[in-house]
Protein backbone atom coordinates (compact mmCIF):
# COMPACT_ATOMS: atom_id res chain seq x y z
CA UNK A 1 0.00 0.00 0.00
CA UNK A 2 1.04 3.97 -0.04
CA UNK A 3 3.79 4.87 2.00
CA UNK A 4 4.10 8.80 2.48
CA UNK A 5 7.12 10.91 3.70
CA UNK A 6 6.69 11.64 7.61
CA UNK A 7 8.07 15.35 8.55
CA UNK A 8 7.95 17.47 5.15
CA UNK A 9 9.49 20.75 4.49
CA UNK A 10 7.18 22.87 5.49
CA UNK A 11 7.28 22.62 9.27
CA UNK A 12 10.43 24.39 8.77
CA UNK A 13 9.02 27.12 10.34
CA UNK A 14 6.44 26.25 12.28
CA UNK A 15 5.96 26.13 15.77
CA UNK A 16 5.04 23.24 17.85
CA UNK A 17 2.23 22.80 19.97
CA UNK A 18 1.61 21.14 23.09
CA UNK A 19 -1.77 19.85 24.20
CA UNK A 20 -2.36 18.91 27.75
CA UNK A 21 -4.98 18.48 30.48
CA UNK A 22 -6.92 16.19 28.46
CA UNK A 23 -7.65 12.29 28.49
CA UNK A 24 -5.90 10.93 25.31
CA UNK A 25 -6.63 7.41 23.92
CA UNK A 26 -4.09 7.19 21.50
CA UNK A 27 -5.69 3.61 20.23
CA UNK A 28 -1.83 3.00 19.46
CA UNK A 29 -0.70 -0.62 20.57
CA UNK A 30 1.41 -0.46 23.23
CA UNK A 31 0.64 2.75 24.66
CA UNK A 32 -3.57 3.27 24.36
CA UNK A 33 -3.51 6.54 26.75
CA UNK A 34 -0.67 9.53 27.22
CA UNK A 35 -0.69 12.42 29.35
CA UNK A 36 0.26 15.09 26.62
CA UNK A 37 0.84 15.12 22.78
CA UNK A 38 2.67 17.20 20.64
CA UNK A 39 2.44 18.30 17.10
CA UNK A 40 4.77 20.44 14.80
CA UNK A 41 3.55 21.46 11.10
CA UNK A 42 1.19 18.60 10.18
CA UNK A 43 2.64 15.78 11.93
CA UNK A 44 2.39 14.30 15.53
CA UNK A 45 6.02 14.91 16.68
CA UNK A 46 5.37 13.70 20.28
CA UNK A 47 3.45 11.55 22.20
CA UNK A 48 3.71 10.77 25.95
CA UNK A 49 4.81 12.18 29.36
CA UNK A 50 4.73 16.39 29.65
CA UNK A 51 8.22 16.16 30.44
CA UNK A 52 9.27 13.88 27.20
CA UNK A 53 6.72 16.52 24.61
CA UNK A 54 8.37 19.61 26.59
CA UNK A 55 12.09 17.86 25.78
CA UNK A 56 11.18 16.81 21.50
CA UNK A 57 9.50 20.59 20.92
CA UNK A 58 12.86 21.97 22.28
CA UNK A 59 14.51 20.04 20.02
CA UNK A 60 12.52 20.61 17.15
CA UNK A 61 12.35 24.69 17.49
CA UNK A 62 14.00 27.43 19.78
CA UNK A 63 10.53 29.10 19.63
CA UNK A 64 8.95 28.38 23.13
CA UNK A 65 5.98 26.07 22.03
CA UNK A 66 2.50 27.02 22.05
CA UNK A 67 0.32 25.27 24.71
CA UNK A 68 -3.23 24.24 24.40
CA UNK A 69 -4.93 22.98 27.72
CA UNK A 70 -8.00 21.27 26.86
CA UNK A 71 -9.25 21.31 30.36
CA UNK A 72 -10.22 18.16 31.09
CA UNK A 73 -11.70 17.09 27.52
CA UNK A 74 -10.78 14.08 26.07
CA UNK A 75 -9.06 13.07 22.80
CA UNK A 76 -9.37 10.18 20.14
CA UNK A 77 -7.77 10.19 16.82
CA UNK A 78 -9.96 11.47 13.68
CA UNK A 79 -12.61 9.18 12.84
CA UNK A 80 -12.38 7.95 9.65
CA UNK A 81 -15.41 6.98 7.74
CA UNK A 82 -14.34 4.94 5.06
CA UNK A 83 -17.75 4.70 3.28
CA UNK A 84 -20.03 7.16 2.51
CA UNK A 85 -21.32 9.35 -0.40
CA UNK A 86 -20.73 13.63 0.27
CA UNK A 87 -21.89 15.23 -2.68
CA UNK A 88 -25.32 12.67 -2.22
CA UNK A 89 -25.55 13.90 1.63
CA UNK A 90 -25.04 17.62 0.59
CA UNK A 91 -27.60 17.30 -1.56
CA UNK A 92 -30.27 15.74 0.38
CA UNK A 93 -29.71 18.51 2.88
CA UNK A 94 -31.35 20.58 0.38
CA UNK A 95 -34.05 18.49 0.22
CA UNK A 96 -36.75 17.78 2.76
CA UNK A 97 -35.90 15.96 5.58
CA UNK A 98 -38.99 12.97 5.87
CA UNK A 99 -36.75 10.53 8.26
CA UNK A 100 -37.88 9.24 11.69
CA UNK A 101 -37.72 12.29 13.40
CA UNK A 102 -39.49 14.50 11.18
CA UNK A 103 -42.62 12.05 10.39
CA UNK A 104 -43.80 8.49 11.70
CA UNK A 105 -46.73 8.43 9.16
CA UNK A 106 -47.59 8.99 5.35
CA UNK A 107 -50.18 12.45 6.08
CA UNK A 108 -47.15 13.71 8.07
CA UNK A 109 -44.90 12.83 5.15
CA UNK A 110 -47.06 14.47 2.88
CA UNK A 111 -47.63 17.72 4.90
CA UNK A 112 -44.01 18.32 4.84
CA UNK A 113 -43.80 17.88 1.18
CA UNK A 114 -46.82 20.13 0.88
CA UNK A 115 -44.95 22.87 2.89
CA UNK A 116 -42.22 22.68 0.75
CA UNK A 117 -44.00 23.09 -2.94
CA UNK A 118 -45.39 26.09 -1.17
CA UNK A 119 -42.21 27.81 -1.08
CA UNK A 120 -40.51 26.14 -3.96
CA UNK A 121 -40.55 27.99 -7.46
CA UNK A 122 -43.11 26.97 -9.96
CA UNK A 123 -41.85 23.83 -12.30
CA UNK A 124 -39.05 23.31 -9.84
CA UNK A 125 -39.23 19.75 -8.37
CA UNK A 126 -40.12 18.63 -4.68
CA UNK A 127 -38.24 16.28 -3.36
CA UNK A 128 -37.70 14.27 -0.09
CA UNK A 129 -35.94 11.88 1.63
CA UNK A 130 -35.15 9.81 4.56
CA UNK A 131 -38.48 7.36 5.30
CA UNK A 132 -38.15 3.87 5.85
CA UNK A 133 -41.57 1.96 4.94
CA UNK A 134 -41.56 -0.54 8.09
CA UNK A 135 -41.04 2.44 10.47
CA UNK A 136 -44.28 4.45 9.51
CA UNK A 137 -47.71 3.85 10.68
CA UNK A 138 -49.52 2.44 8.07
CA UNK A 139 -45.75 -0.02 7.68
CA UNK A 140 -45.41 0.29 3.87
CA UNK A 141 -44.61 2.80 1.27
CA UNK A 142 -46.45 5.40 0.20
CA UNK A 143 -47.88 5.94 -3.07
CA UNK A 144 -48.35 8.26 -6.41
CA UNK A 145 -51.97 9.14 -5.48
CA UNK A 146 -50.45 10.63 -2.21
CA UNK A 147 -47.79 11.84 -3.70
CA UNK A 148 -50.50 13.43 -5.84
CA UNK A 149 -51.85 15.77 -2.42
CA UNK A 150 -47.97 17.63 -2.83
CA UNK A 151 -48.30 18.36 -6.75
CA UNK A 152 -49.91 17.57 -9.77
CA UNK A 153 -47.85 19.71 -11.58
CA UNK A 154 -44.48 19.35 -11.13
CA UNK A 155 -42.57 16.16 -10.26
CA UNK A 156 -42.35 15.23 -6.92
CA UNK A 157 -40.11 12.44 -5.49
CA UNK A 158 -39.40 11.27 -2.00
CA UNK A 159 -36.15 8.66 -1.45
CA UNK A 160 -36.33 5.77 0.72
CA UNK A 161 -34.21 5.50 3.27
CA UNK A 162 -32.02 2.85 1.45
CA UNK A 163 -30.80 5.93 -1.02
CA UNK A 164 -31.93 2.61 -4.20
CA UNK A 165 -35.05 4.07 -5.00
CA UNK A 166 -38.51 5.91 -3.40
CA UNK A 167 -41.81 6.98 -4.78
CA UNK A 168 -42.72 9.83 -7.52
CA UNK A 169 -46.18 11.01 -8.08
CA UNK A 170 -48.89 10.46 -11.38
CA UNK A 171 -46.68 13.70 -13.29
CA UNK A 172 -43.41 12.18 -12.83
CA UNK A 173 -44.47 8.92 -14.84
CA UNK A 174 -46.77 11.05 -17.56
CA UNK A 175 -43.97 13.90 -18.07
CA UNK A 176 -41.59 10.85 -18.66
CA UNK A 177 -43.81 8.39 -20.60
CA UNK A 178 -43.98 5.46 -17.80
CA UNK A 179 -47.14 3.84 -18.06
CA UNK A 180 -48.39 0.50 -16.79
CA UNK A 181 -46.98 -1.37 -19.92
CA UNK A 182 -43.54 0.22 -19.48
CA UNK A 183 -41.46 -2.95 -18.91
CA UNK A 184 -39.05 -2.99 -16.12
CA UNK A 185 -34.87 -1.71 -16.89
CA UNK A 186 -32.45 -4.23 -16.60
CA UNK A 187 -31.72 -3.84 -12.94
CA UNK A 188 -34.53 -2.10 -11.65
CA UNK A 189 -38.21 -2.19 -11.12
CA UNK A 190 -41.40 -0.23 -11.83
CA UNK A 191 -43.70 -1.43 -9.08
CA UNK A 192 -47.24 -2.71 -8.98
CA UNK A 193 -50.03 -3.66 -7.59
CA UNK A 194 -52.00 -6.86 -7.62
CA UNK A 195 -54.34 -5.00 -10.86
CA UNK A 196 -50.72 -4.30 -12.68
CA UNK A 197 -50.89 -0.53 -12.01
CA UNK A 198 -48.46 1.47 -11.12
CA UNK A 199 -48.03 1.85 -6.98
CA UNK A 200 -45.24 4.90 -7.66
CA UNK A 201 -42.64 3.33 -6.05
CA UNK A 202 -39.20 2.68 -8.20
CA UNK A 203 -35.52 1.02 -7.91
CA UNK A 204 -32.86 1.13 -8.74
CA UNK A 205 -32.14 1.28 -12.66
CA UNK A 206 -35.91 2.38 -12.68
CA UNK A 207 -34.82 5.83 -11.39
CA UNK A 208 -32.94 6.88 -14.38
CA UNK A 209 -36.36 8.15 -14.96
CA UNK A 210 -35.15 10.99 -12.55
CA UNK A 211 -31.18 10.93 -12.75
CA UNK A 212 -30.77 10.52 -17.12
CA UNK A 213 -29.12 7.55 -18.34
CA UNK A 214 -25.91 8.98 -17.08
CA UNK A 215 -27.11 9.59 -13.56
CA UNK A 216 -27.27 5.97 -13.09
CA UNK A 217 -24.91 3.78 -14.69
CA UNK A 218 -26.29 0.37 -13.81
CA UNK A 219 -25.62 -1.53 -16.81
CA UNK A 220 -24.84 -4.27 -14.22
CA UNK A 221 -22.44 -1.90 -12.79
CA UNK A 222 -24.47 -0.51 -10.25
CA UNK A 223 -26.63 2.79 -9.35
CA UNK A 224 -25.74 5.91 -8.97
CA UNK A 225 -28.33 8.00 -7.28
CA UNK A 226 -26.90 11.75 -7.37
CA UNK A 227 -29.21 14.24 -9.37
CA UNK A 228 -27.72 16.85 -11.28
CA UNK A 229 -27.36 20.49 -10.57
CA UNK A 230 -25.73 22.96 -11.87
CA UNK A 231 -21.63 23.18 -10.60
CA UNK A 232 -21.90 25.93 -8.07
CA UNK A 233 -24.70 24.19 -6.11
CA UNK A 234 -22.95 21.16 -6.38
CA UNK A 235 -20.17 23.29 -4.92
CA UNK A 236 -22.25 23.88 -2.20
CA UNK A 237 -23.24 20.66 -1.44
CA UNK A 238 -20.53 19.12 -0.92
CA UNK A 239 -19.05 21.77 1.59
CA UNK A 240 -21.74 21.62 3.42
CA UNK A 241 -21.70 17.77 3.47
CA UNK A 242 -17.94 18.43 5.05
CA UNK A 243 -18.83 21.09 7.41
CA UNK A 244 -21.21 18.20 8.64
CA UNK A 245 -18.31 15.52 8.38
CA UNK A 246 -16.43 17.75 10.52
CA UNK A 247 -19.10 18.42 12.76
CA UNK A 248 -19.39 14.69 13.60
CA UNK A 249 -15.49 14.57 14.54
CA UNK A 250 -14.74 13.24 10.63
CA UNK A 251 -11.48 13.84 9.25
CA UNK A 252 -11.05 11.41 6.65
CA UNK A 253 -13.59 9.58 4.09
CA UNK A 254 -13.87 7.21 1.88
CA UNK A 255 -16.29 8.21 -1.26
CA UNK A 256 -17.55 5.40 -2.69
CA UNK A 257 -19.74 6.16 -5.36
CA UNK A 258 -17.35 8.54 -7.63
CA UNK A 259 -18.05 8.95 -10.68
CA UNK A 260 -16.89 12.19 -13.31
CA UNK A 261 -19.38 14.38 -11.67
CA UNK A 262 -17.77 14.03 -7.68
CA UNK A 263 -14.06 13.74 -9.38
CA UNK A 264 -14.82 16.87 -10.93
CA UNK A 265 -16.42 18.69 -7.97
CA UNK A 266 -13.15 17.43 -5.48
CA UNK A 267 -10.87 18.23 -7.91
CA UNK A 268 -13.02 22.21 -8.00
CA UNK A 269 -12.92 22.24 -4.41
CA UNK A 270 -9.00 21.74 -4.02
CA UNK A 271 -8.15 23.92 -6.13
CA UNK A 272 -10.15 26.62 -4.25
CA UNK A 273 -8.24 25.42 -1.42
CA UNK A 274 -11.84 24.90 0.47
CA UNK A 275 -11.17 20.99 0.77
CA UNK A 276 -11.05 20.78 4.59
CA UNK A 277 -11.29 16.89 5.03
CA UNK A 278 -9.33 14.11 3.40
CA UNK A 279 -11.11 11.92 0.87
CA UNK A 280 -9.68 8.77 -0.81
CA UNK A 281 -12.03 8.34 -4.13
CA UNK A 282 -13.50 4.54 -5.13
CA UNK A 283 -14.14 4.98 -8.85
CA UNK A 284 -17.54 3.45 -9.91
CA UNK A 285 -17.20 0.24 -11.75
CA UNK A 286 -18.06 1.15 -15.18
CA UNK A 287 -14.82 3.41 -15.61
CA UNK A 288 -12.64 0.65 -15.14
CA UNK A 289 -11.54 0.35 -18.47
CA UNK A 290 -11.26 3.97 -18.82
CA UNK A 291 -8.87 4.33 -15.62
CA UNK A 292 -6.93 1.45 -17.12
CA UNK A 293 -6.59 2.93 -20.49
CA UNK A 294 -5.02 6.35 -18.56
CA UNK A 295 -2.97 4.39 -16.24
CA UNK A 296 -4.59 4.44 -13.16
CA UNK A 297 -2.31 0.97 -11.91
CA UNK A 298 -2.63 1.74 -8.28
CA UNK A 299 -3.08 4.48 -5.64
CA UNK A 300 -2.06 8.35 -6.19
CA UNK A 301 -3.08 11.87 -4.82
CA UNK A 302 -1.88 13.74 -1.83
CA UNK A 303 -2.50 13.74 1.40
CA UNK A 304 -6.03 15.47 1.24
CA UNK A 305 -7.30 14.09 -2.36
CA UNK A 306 -6.65 10.71 -3.52
CA UNK A 307 -7.45 7.65 -5.48
CA UNK A 308 -7.90 4.55 -4.03
CA UNK A 309 -9.81 1.84 -5.95
CA UNK A 310 -12.93 1.01 -7.70
CA UNK A 311 -16.73 0.38 -6.46
CA UNK A 312 -18.52 -2.46 -7.57
CA UNK A 313 -22.20 -3.85 -6.96
CA UNK A 314 -23.39 -7.28 -6.40
CA UNK A 315 -26.78 -7.07 -5.23
CA UNK A 316 -28.83 -4.27 -3.87
CA UNK A 317 -30.84 -2.63 0.06
CA UNK A 318 -31.82 -4.94 2.57
CA UNK A 319 -33.62 -1.80 3.23
CA UNK A 320 -35.17 -1.74 -0.44
CA UNK A 321 -35.66 -5.61 -0.13
CA UNK A 322 -33.13 -5.53 -3.37
CA UNK A 323 -30.93 -7.44 -1.84
CA UNK A 324 -30.14 -10.90 -3.60
CA UNK A 325 -32.83 -13.57 -2.16
CA UNK A 326 -33.35 -16.18 -4.65
CA UNK A 327 -35.99 -17.92 -2.84
CA UNK A 328 -37.55 -14.58 -1.76
CA UNK A 329 -38.18 -12.51 0.93
CA UNK A 330 -40.16 -13.84 3.98
CA UNK A 331 -41.85 -10.44 3.70
CA UNK A 332 -42.51 -10.94 0.39
CA UNK A 333 -41.87 -14.31 -1.25
CA UNK A 334 -42.63 -12.59 -4.84
CA UNK A 335 -39.47 -10.26 -4.08
CA UNK A 336 -35.88 -12.15 -4.41
CA UNK A 337 -33.85 -8.65 -5.33
CA UNK A 338 -31.19 -8.61 -7.55
CA UNK A 339 -27.54 -9.65 -8.85
CA UNK A 340 -25.87 -6.50 -10.98
CA UNK A 341 -23.33 -8.85 -12.45
CA UNK A 342 -23.63 -13.20 -13.68
CA UNK A 343 -20.99 -14.37 -11.29
CA UNK A 344 -18.72 -15.15 -14.36
CA UNK A 345 -18.48 -11.70 -15.83
CA UNK A 346 -18.40 -10.19 -12.02
CA UNK A 347 -15.46 -12.55 -11.58
CA UNK A 348 -13.78 -11.01 -15.04
CA UNK A 349 -14.29 -7.67 -13.64
CA UNK A 350 -12.53 -8.50 -10.27
CA UNK A 351 -9.48 -10.23 -12.32
CA UNK A 352 -8.66 -7.35 -13.81
CA UNK A 353 -8.81 -4.86 -11.48
CA UNK A 354 -6.94 -7.07 -8.86
CA UNK A 355 -4.56 -7.92 -11.73
CA UNK A 356 -3.72 -4.12 -12.37
CA UNK A 357 -3.32 -4.02 -8.61
CA UNK A 358 -5.87 -1.81 -7.76
CA UNK A 359 -8.26 -2.12 -4.38
CA UNK A 360 -12.17 -3.21 -4.98
CA UNK A 361 -14.86 -2.35 -2.64
CA UNK A 362 -17.95 -3.95 -3.57
CA UNK A 363 -21.57 -3.87 -1.91
CA UNK A 364 -23.36 -7.54 -0.95
CA UNK A 365 -25.19 -8.19 1.35
CA UNK A 366 -27.36 -11.56 1.27
CA UNK A 367 -25.05 -14.50 1.42
CA UNK A 368 -25.67 -15.29 -2.16
CA UNK A 369 -24.16 -12.01 -3.45
CA UNK A 370 -21.07 -12.18 -0.83
CA UNK A 371 -20.19 -16.06 -1.87
CA UNK A 372 -20.07 -14.60 -5.26
CA UNK A 373 -17.54 -11.77 -4.22
CA UNK A 374 -15.21 -14.51 -2.56
CA UNK A 375 -15.54 -16.75 -5.43
CA UNK A 376 -14.27 -14.06 -7.38
CA UNK A 377 -11.22 -12.33 -5.61
CA UNK A 378 -10.18 -16.23 -4.76
CA UNK A 379 -9.80 -16.95 -8.32
CA UNK A 380 -8.44 -13.60 -8.90
CA UNK A 381 -5.71 -14.14 -6.51
CA UNK A 382 -4.82 -17.71 -7.31
CA UNK A 383 -4.25 -16.05 -10.76
CA UNK A 384 -1.69 -12.96 -8.98
CA UNK A 385 -1.44 -13.45 -5.71
CA UNK A 386 -1.29 -10.52 -3.85
CA UNK A 387 -1.26 -11.32 -0.09
CA UNK A 388 -1.99 -7.01 0.98
CA UNK A 389 -4.55 -6.84 -1.94
CA UNK A 390 -6.87 -5.66 0.49
CA UNK A 391 -10.21 -6.41 -0.99
CA UNK A 392 -13.19 -5.07 0.33
CA UNK A 393 -16.89 -6.20 0.82
CA UNK A 394 -19.20 -3.25 1.90
CA UNK A 395 -21.91 -3.63 3.99
CA UNK A 396 -21.62 -7.31 4.09
CA UNK A 397 -24.59 -7.28 6.04
CA UNK A 398 -25.28 -10.69 6.24
CA UNK A 399 -22.16 -13.35 5.52
CA UNK A 400 -22.65 -17.15 7.14
CA UNK A 401 -20.35 -17.98 9.57
CA UNK A 402 -18.27 -20.25 7.34
CA UNK A 403 -18.00 -17.26 4.73
CA UNK A 404 -16.60 -14.80 7.95
CA UNK A 405 -13.80 -17.63 7.81
CA UNK A 406 -13.12 -17.31 4.31
CA UNK A 407 -12.95 -14.11 4.21
CA UNK A 408 -10.00 -14.17 6.86
CA UNK A 409 -8.64 -16.69 5.23
CA UNK A 410 -8.22 -14.19 2.26
CA UNK A 411 -7.49 -11.30 3.89
CA UNK A 412 -11.21 -9.58 3.09
CA UNK A 413 -11.94 -6.73 5.14
CA UNK A 414 -15.96 -6.27 5.53
CA UNK A 415 -17.17 -2.42 5.84
CA UNK A 416 -19.98 -2.28 7.83
CA UNK A 417 -22.16 0.52 9.32
CA UNK A 418 -23.85 -0.19 12.45
CA UNK A 419 -26.11 2.56 12.10
CA UNK A 420 -28.15 1.06 9.62
CA UNK A 421 -29.61 -1.50 12.35
CA UNK A 422 -30.04 1.12 14.67
CA UNK A 423 -32.07 2.91 12.28
CA UNK A 424 -33.81 0.11 10.79
CA UNK A 425 -33.10 -2.99 12.19
CA UNK A 426 -36.58 -4.42 12.79
CA UNK A 427 -36.94 -3.99 9.08
CA UNK A 428 -34.02 -6.51 8.40
CA UNK A 429 -36.09 -9.41 10.58
CA UNK A 430 -39.58 -7.99 8.78
CA UNK A 431 -37.91 -8.90 5.69
CA UNK A 432 -35.37 -12.15 5.79
CA UNK A 433 -36.95 -13.44 9.32
CA UNK A 434 -34.79 -14.33 12.22
CA UNK A 435 -31.59 -14.53 10.58
CA UNK A 436 -31.83 -10.50 10.05
CA UNK A 437 -30.84 -10.47 14.02
CA UNK A 438 -27.38 -10.95 12.69
CA UNK A 439 -27.37 -8.19 10.52
CA UNK A 440 -23.70 -6.73 10.83
CA UNK A 441 -22.29 -9.47 12.92
CA UNK A 442 -19.48 -7.68 14.65
CA UNK A 443 -18.70 -9.50 17.08
CA UNK A 444 -18.18 -12.38 14.95
CA UNK A 445 -15.73 -10.61 12.59
CA UNK A 446 -13.54 -9.98 15.74
CA UNK A 447 -13.63 -13.61 16.94
CA UNK A 448 -12.54 -14.69 13.60
CA UNK A 449 -9.74 -12.44 13.29
CA UNK A 450 -10.76 -9.86 11.33
CA UNK A 451 -10.73 -6.10 11.58
CA UNK A 452 -14.10 -4.50 12.37
CA UNK A 453 -14.18 -1.46 10.46
CA UNK A 454 -17.25 1.17 11.31
CA UNK A 455 -18.71 4.02 8.87
CA UNK A 456 -21.59 6.13 8.35
CA UNK A 457 -22.96 5.46 4.42
CA UNK A 458 -23.96 8.83 4.29
CA UNK A 459 -26.74 9.71 3.50
CA UNK A 460 -28.11 6.55 4.33
CA UNK A 461 -27.20 7.89 8.31
CA UNK A 462 -25.61 10.86 9.43
CA UNK A 463 -21.91 10.99 9.87
CA UNK A 464 -22.13 10.79 13.61
CA UNK A 465 -19.70 8.81 14.46
CA UNK A 466 -20.10 8.51 17.99
CA UNK A 467 -23.73 7.30 17.67
CA UNK A 468 -22.60 3.67 15.05
CA UNK A 469 -19.68 3.50 18.31
CA UNK A 470 -22.97 3.13 20.40
CA UNK A 471 -24.67 1.10 17.70
CA UNK A 472 -21.71 -1.02 17.64
CA UNK A 473 -21.75 -1.41 21.73
CA UNK A 474 -25.51 -1.81 22.43
CA UNK A 475 -27.16 -3.34 19.27
CA UNK A 476 -30.12 -1.31 20.39
CA UNK A 477 -32.36 0.02 17.62
CA UNK A 478 -33.79 3.26 17.71
CA UNK A 479 -37.32 1.74 18.63
CA UNK A 480 -35.23 0.09 21.84
CA UNK A 481 -34.83 -3.45 20.60
CA UNK A 482 -32.10 -5.41 21.05
CA UNK A 483 -30.98 -6.86 17.91
CA UNK A 484 -29.55 -10.45 18.11
CA UNK A 485 -27.15 -11.86 20.84
CA UNK A 486 -24.73 -10.17 22.86
CA UNK A 487 -22.13 -12.22 20.38
CA UNK A 488 -22.62 -9.88 18.15
CA UNK A 489 -21.42 -6.65 20.09
CA UNK A 490 -18.33 -5.12 20.59
CA UNK A 491 -16.88 -2.91 22.82
CA UNK A 492 -16.03 0.46 23.02
CA UNK A 493 -12.20 0.10 22.68
CA UNK A 494 -13.14 -2.04 19.55
CA UNK A 495 -15.53 -0.14 18.44
CA UNK A 496 -13.26 3.12 18.67
CA UNK A 497 -10.86 1.35 16.66
CA UNK A 498 -12.93 0.38 14.18
CA UNK A 499 -13.76 4.13 13.41
CA UNK A 500 -10.03 5.42 13.36
CA UNK A 501 -7.19 2.68 12.91
CA UNK A 502 -9.64 -0.06 11.54
CA UNK A 503 -10.66 2.44 9.08
CA UNK A 504 -7.33 3.73 7.71
CA UNK A 505 -6.15 0.39 7.61
CA UNK A 506 -9.30 -0.41 4.68
CA UNK A 507 -8.09 2.68 2.59
CA UNK A 508 -4.33 2.16 2.55
CA UNK A 509 -3.58 5.05 4.94
CA UNK A 510 -2.62 3.30 8.51
CA UNK A 511 1.18 4.42 8.18
CA UNK A 512 -0.34 7.72 8.00
CA UNK A 513 -3.70 8.07 9.88
CA UNK A 514 -5.62 6.49 12.32
CA UNK A 515 -4.10 6.88 16.06
CA UNK A 516 -2.18 9.27 17.68
CA UNK A 517 1.27 8.00 17.30
CA UNK A 518 4.69 10.13 16.29
CA UNK A 519 4.96 10.38 12.79
CA UNK A 520 1.67 10.49 11.42
CA UNK A 521 -0.71 12.87 10.86
CA UNK A 522 -2.10 15.62 13.15
CA UNK A 523 -5.89 14.67 12.70
CA UNK A 524 -7.56 14.20 16.25
CA UNK A 525 -10.77 14.75 17.90
CA UNK A 526 -11.77 16.56 21.22
CA UNK A 527 -14.97 15.25 23.00
CA UNK A 528 -16.87 16.18 25.80
CA UNK A 529 -16.81 12.53 27.77
CA UNK A 530 -14.82 9.61 27.36
CA UNK A 531 -16.44 7.21 25.11
CA UNK A 532 -15.05 4.57 26.76
CA UNK A 533 -16.20 5.56 30.21
CA UNK A 534 -19.37 6.60 30.16
CA UNK A 535 -22.61 3.99 30.19
CA UNK A 536 -22.56 2.91 26.08
CA UNK A 537 -25.86 3.89 25.91
CA UNK A 538 -24.84 7.54 26.72
CA UNK A 539 -21.69 7.43 23.69
CA UNK A 540 -23.82 9.26 20.82
CA UNK A 541 -24.88 11.62 23.05
CA UNK A 542 -21.52 13.03 23.74
CA UNK A 543 -20.70 16.07 22.29
CA UNK A 544 -17.77 16.94 19.36
CA UNK A 545 -16.16 19.82 20.54
CA UNK A 546 -13.12 20.18 18.39
CA UNK A 547 -12.15 18.72 14.49
CA UNK A 548 -8.36 19.01 13.94
CA UNK A 549 -6.98 18.13 10.86
CA UNK A 550 -3.36 18.36 9.77
CA UNK A 551 -2.82 20.37 12.97
CA UNK A 552 -4.96 23.40 12.34
CA UNK A 553 -8.48 23.00 14.04
CA UNK A 554 -11.08 23.09 11.78
CA UNK A 555 -14.26 22.66 13.57
CA UNK A 556 -15.06 24.40 16.81
CA UNK A 557 -18.70 23.83 18.46
CA UNK A 558 -20.24 26.96 20.04
CA UNK A 559 -20.65 25.53 23.20
CA UNK A 560 -17.13 24.68 23.87
CA UNK A 561 -15.98 26.48 26.82
CA UNK A 562 -13.71 29.26 26.50
CA UNK A 563 -10.81 27.56 28.31
CA UNK A 564 -10.57 24.53 26.41
CA UNK A 565 -9.79 26.85 22.92
CA UNK A 566 -7.29 28.42 24.84
CA UNK A 567 -3.57 29.16 23.06
CA UNK A 568 -0.83 29.85 25.74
Amino acid sequence: MRKLNHLEASVLDATPTLFVGATLHTVEAGRPTAEAFLTYGSRIASVGTLEHCRARAAELSSRPCDVVDLDGAVVVPGFIDPHAHPLMYGQMMSWVDCGPDKAGSIPEIIELLRAAAETTPAGQPVRGFGYEQRNLAEARHPRKEELDQVATDREVYLMNASGHGGVVNSYTFELHGVTRDTPNPAGGEFFRDADGELTGELSDAACNILTGVDGVKVGHHGPNFHLADEPEEHLRQLRTAQQKFLEGGVTTIGDCQVSKREFDMYLRLAERDELKTRVSMYLLSHLLDEALVMGLHGQFGNAHLSFAGFKFYADGTLGGWTAYFPDGYVGDPCRTGQLYHEPADYAALIAKAHAAGLQTATHAQSPDAIEMVLDAIEAAQKQHPDADARHRIEHCGLPTPEQIARMARLGVYPVNQPQHYYNWGEGVTDAIGTPGERFNPLGEFRDTGLAVTISSDAPVADPKPLEAIQAAVTRITRRGHRLGADTLRITAEEALAAHTLNGARVLGLEDELGSISEGKRADFVVLGADPLGVDPEAIAGIPVLQTWVDGARQYLNASVPAAVNAVH
